[in-house]
């Protein structure tokens, strides 16, 4: 099937090879033209990353103040995922909460960061795993592990 049979009114000079740069470029085209779509296409590499990272920390014993590569606390086991990820992160969970951007239960994805709260403050931080699981590093005494969110005392955000 030629092009001038799928396409008739292109131009008899257009062989399918400039068919197919014609498209190519148009779908480049579009994609520039769709504010924020390279960038969240970015963002969701770099989460993805990040989780994978996180997962390969399984096991690893809590350590307050721990950012790894062998030992975490909660925060320092995001700061540490995101920084193989190619981000960078303030330390602590509150510091993670104010740098991210604030997204809705419903936009969640895996990779995004679960802030817990209370007393009116972020006390702990995890990478969503999907199906309302997480990983994170718990507590003195425990490792580095997924498991189901237990609260609904949380809220999600977003690397930038």
């Amino acid at each position: 099937m030629s092009a001038r049979t799928v396409l008739p009114a292109l131009p008899p000079l257009l062989t399918r090879a400039g068919a197919a740069s014609a498209v190519a470029a148009a779908v480049l085209a579009g994609s520039v033209l769709v504010p924020g779509a390279a960038a969240e296409a970015e963002a969701a590499g770099v989460s993805s990353k990040a989780l994978k990272v996180a997962a390969s920390k399984k096991g690893s014993p809590y350590r307050w103040g721990g950012a790894g590569p062998n030992q975490f606390d909660c925060s320092g086991l995001i700061l540490y995922a995101y920084k193989k990820a190619g981000r960078s992160l303030p330390r602590t969970a509150a510091a993670q909460y104010t740098r991210a951007r604030h997204i809705s239960k419903k936009s969640r994805k895996p990779g995004d960061l679960v802030f817990f709260h209370g007393r009116g403050r972020v006390y702990h931080v995890a990478l969503y795993a999907g199906k309302d699981r997480v990983w994170h590093a718990a507590k003195p005494g425990t490792r580095v592990k997924k498991e189901r969110l237990w609260t609904t005392s949380v809220s999600y955000g977003r690397v930038r």
